[in-house]
């Protein structure tokens, strides 16, 4: 029988003395588990049920919200069906439900692809695909997307990696997110400004304890080439790299992520190459021409600082 998430793609490696293992679902794509040296990078889900708040999942062709599911293409008015009922918007895009199918596979990597069709608010086509392979020190994710249809189509990219370090309480974990400005929401999470970081409490360059943070928070400004970052007490950490088309990370700290063994702490960082309601917007827009393939990348990876502590 075959599990709710579709069919499981375990990813091995060895390099030497470390270990990298990761399972990827067919249910859009998710990272189910991320494992280094039998060290737990990421919040795990049962294979048998929906990922909790997105955990891991793809989000194309866009990330995170747009306002009331409405946005305009070329004069007329478009709408999406409204999948965050709650606060009257569509969220994450059009394949969170999508089953991807593998199009190349080894041990260590494995490339999924889905398409997607045009429907209410969104009259493109796509070919879209991610390929996951574990690394010695952690993953990296290329996405691609080409456009299909006749005419330019307007297209973000998310994920939503929610992380860890091993067994270390998530609200002792010290977040630095290397981004100069955060996006001011509404009610319904719906940006009303980009405002710099400097001097509040939105600023994570230096870095914060999660415990002390309560987020769901869009950043922009991101500084090229510098990873966002989890650090433990005793000095292990786990950070996400983005490419340059990756301007734009989403910070969220649920009090009470739903874990098997009971409600906790949890912390997303997910990088995004547009913040939220980009289709009214357009910033971080990218308008693919017919035809035309976009390919990008991020990935995670982990270490540990020189002084406080070893791997265990």
């Amino acid at each position: 029988m075959r599990e709710p998430t579709g069919e499981q793609f375990l990813l091995t490696g060895t390099w030497g003395d470390h270990r990298t293992e990761a399972v990827v679902t067919e249910l859009a794509a998710g990272l189910r588990r991320l494992t280094v040296d039998g060290i737990h990078l990421s919040e795990s889900f049962p294979a048998d049920s929906a990922p909790a708040s997105a955990n891991g999942i793809v989000l194309v062709p866009w990330p995170n919200r747009v306002d009331g599911g409405r946005w305009t293409l070329n004069g007329k008015p478009q709408q999406l069906d409204i999948t965050e009922p709650a606060q009257n918007n569509a969220i994450h895009g059009l394949l969170r439900y999508a089953a991807y199918r593998p199009v190349e596979r080894s041990e260590s990597a494995v490339t999924l692809a889905a398409r997607v069709f045009p429907q209410h608010g969104y009259p493109f086509l796509l070919d879209t695909s991610v390929r996951y392979e574990v690394v010695a020190d952690g993953l990296t994710v290329t996405h691609s997307i080409r456009n299909l249809s006749d005419a330019p189509a307007p297209v973000a990219v998310g994920c939503h990696p929610f992380l860890r370090v091993g067994d270390t309480p998530v609200e002792d974990l010290t977040i630095e997110v290397q981004a100069g400005t955060w996006f001011e929401t509404d009610a319904r999470q719906i940006p009303t400004r980009e405002r710099d970081v400097d001097g509040t409490e939105y600023d994570l360059r230096r870095g914060r304890r999660v415990g002390d943070l309560s987020l769901d928070t869009a950043y922009g400004a991101v500084e090229t080439g510098t990873p966002h970052r989890l650090t433990a007490p005793d000095g292990r950490w786990v950070e996400v790299w983005q490419d340059d088309d990756f301007g734009y990370v989403q910070v969220f700290t649920p009090p009470a992520f739903a874990r098997s063994d009971g409600a906790g702490p949890a912390v997303a960082i997910e990088p995004m190459t547009a913040p939220p309601n980009a289709l009214n917007t357009g910033e971080g827009l990218r308008w693919l021409e017919s035809n035309e393939t976009w390919t990008l990348s991020w990935g995670i990876r982990t270490g540990v600082n020189p002084v406080g502590g070893t791997v265990a």
